[in-house]
């Protein structure tokens, strides 16, 4: 009980010293206003990066895998003689390889289009399955994508890229219904589509870029050869033993010295979560100067506040209060004032991402055990950097502070 209110009696001395000197008070609490704001406010920032990355990524696939023919590792082979994925490679994959839960062929067709004006563009054109759309995640802006009817019955239609509909037809809209010639063959757009997201420069999507069904890109070029597939897993996790057990596949049906690619967004995951730590460790830093440049601030303030008070500590060793008496006041003094900056500079850090949450769209994680850390560390910088004038306080001579003047 007795320690108990001896703890009250210091805190209350170390308020009304607060009290006595605010000015003083709230300009050594600013240092720790401004480090704890900081440092929840970097904790915000790069949680929202790191968010926005893998989202990002999220809306591309984690679950995507794609193959592709790299070409010939023996350099004395045949370069005329390629050995080009085929669609009966897909389907073996789909069959061999549990992990995957849908897939697509693409063939690449280049052809000069008719844009107007008698003008003419060389535009890609690719030879997909209705899955395509699933798998890649493309976004249809206007229309529909074509189904397994429309690839059963050879039907001639298309999907364009969301850019070349606003290009060439005014809109997206404005484009269904319109004709284009692939190779002299009509084609009718029945939609528009975009990517999801930015795929990070490894897309087989361009500006201008139409889909047609892959069993009518088969026909047109009477080839069995396509030149990438893409597979989607059922789950993030089986993404890496998928990629090999896909390729493992593929090698078994072609030449021992043909090359094959097949990959996945895992390094880029990798990578970006790198990136975001990295990130996040240097902006903590420049908090963490902050906080340590607001506890050479209270240390000052305190030997100051200390060689202030010279008169008042010999007055109190006198009546009775010993050095750890002494000390503990005036630690407990230098934790209030860092206590209390942390406290207003946490409050402050978590009132921007609220703030940003009820008035805007942006939605900002709010870093509740970053506020207990800084808090924590305010608490710690008042310790640290309260000690030396503490101690200072304490080992004055209560005769020599009696004279003092």
């Amino acid at each position: 009980m007795g320690r108990t209110i001896a703890f009250g009696e210091f805190l209350a001395q170390a308020v009304a010293a607060f009290r006595a000197d605010k000015v003083r008070a709230t300009m050594t609490a600013l240092g720790m206003v401004i480090g704890t704001s900081s440092l929840i406010l970097v904790v915000t920032v790069a949680l929202s990066g790191k968010q926005y990355v893998l989202q990002q990524i999220e809306n591309i696939g984690t679950n995507l895998v794609w193959a592709e023919y790299r070409g010939l590792v023996n350099a004395g082979a045949s370069a005329s003689v390629k050995d080009y994925l085929t669609f009966e490679d897909m389907d073996a994959v789909r069959q061999q390889v549990a992990q995957v839960k849908a897939a697509t062929p693409v063939l690449n067709l280049h052809e000069r289009i008719s844009v107007g004006g008698g003008k003419e563009k060389e535009i890609l054109i690719l030879g997909v399955d209705p899955s395509y759309q699933q798998v890649r995640r493309m976004l249809v802006v206007a229309g529909r994508f074509f189904d397994d009817y429309d690839s059963e019955q050879f039907s001639k239609v298309c999907l364009i890229t969301q850019k070349y509909a606003e290009a060439h037809y005014g809109g997206a809209d404005l484009a269904l219904g319109q004709t284009i010639k692939v190779a002299g063959v009509p084609f009718v757009i029945i939609g528009a589509f975009r990517e999801s997201m930015e795929t990070f420069g490894r897309s087989e999507i361009q500006d201008d870029t139409i889909l047609i069904p892959y069993t009518v890109a088969r026909r047109l070029t009477g080839t069995k050869y396509i030149n990438q597939i893409y597979f989607t897993m059922y789950n993030a996790e089986s993404v890496t033993a998928g990629t090999r057990e896909i390729l493992k596949v593929i090698k078994s049906r072609h030449r021992p010295e043909s090359q094959y690619n097949v990959d996945n967004l895992t390094e880029v995951l990798q990578v970006a979560e790198r990136t975001a730590n990295a990130f996040t460790l240097i902006l903590l830093l420049f908090a963490v100067i902050t906080l340590i440049v607001g506890g050479v601030g209270i240390m000052n303030i305190m030997l100051a506040t200390v060689s202030t008070r010279i008169r008042e500590i010999g007055i109190r060793k006198a009546v009775g209060a010993t050095s750890i008496e002494i000390e503990f006041q005036f630690l407990i003094e230098a934790v209030l004032i860092s206590l209390v900056g942390g406290i207003i500079g946490t409050l402050l850090g978590l009132a921007i991402p609220f703030s940003l949450r009820l008035f805007t769209d942006a939605y900002l994680p709010i870093p509740f055990s970053a506020a207990v850390v800084a808090i924590l560390a305010s608490c710690s910088v008042g310790i640290i950097f309260g000690t030396l004038p503490a101690r200072l306080a304490a080992r004055l001579d209560p005769i020599e502070s009696l004279r003092y003047e």
